[in-house]
């Protein structure tokens, strides 16, 4: 499994990261972070994989191809845990969550790719 987790700063505010991410997956609300449009989100990330098999509300599979994936969300962010799935389609994730503005903590590495990263 790969996990992915989006989120979105409140402006002027610049948290650790790693802090942010052991309390988002504990379902914690975090001070400092925007609510997302989860509904939104969720619809989006339906619509680019329309093509793929909606397993459950919040789970996709590729039946032509390799992957799943799994979305976990609360209201102020989006986990998306991948299992055997390309990094095209991880790519893909990414880029429908730029869309709203939430750049990728990749908590393997552990980094966040935004433009106040160091």
């Amino acid at each position: 499994m790969y996990e992915l987790l989006f989120w979105r700063y409140l402006e002027e505010v610049y948290l650790n990261h790693q802090e942010v991410y052991e309390a988002l997956v504990e379902r914690e609300d975090v001070e400092g972070l925007e609510t997302l449009p989860v509904e939104v989100i969720m619809n989006r990330i339906a619509s680019v994989f329309s093509q793929w098999e909606r397993v459950d509300e919040n789970s996709w599979k590729n039946n032509s191809g390799k992957g799943a994936f799994q979305v976990i969300t609360t209201p102020q962010s989006v986990k998306i845990d991948c299992y055997g799935t390309e990094g095209k389609t991880m790519n893909k994730l990414v880029e429908i969550m730029e869309e709203f503005k939430c750049p990728l903590y990749d908590p393997q590495v552990p980094e966040r790719y935004d433009e106040m990263s160091e």
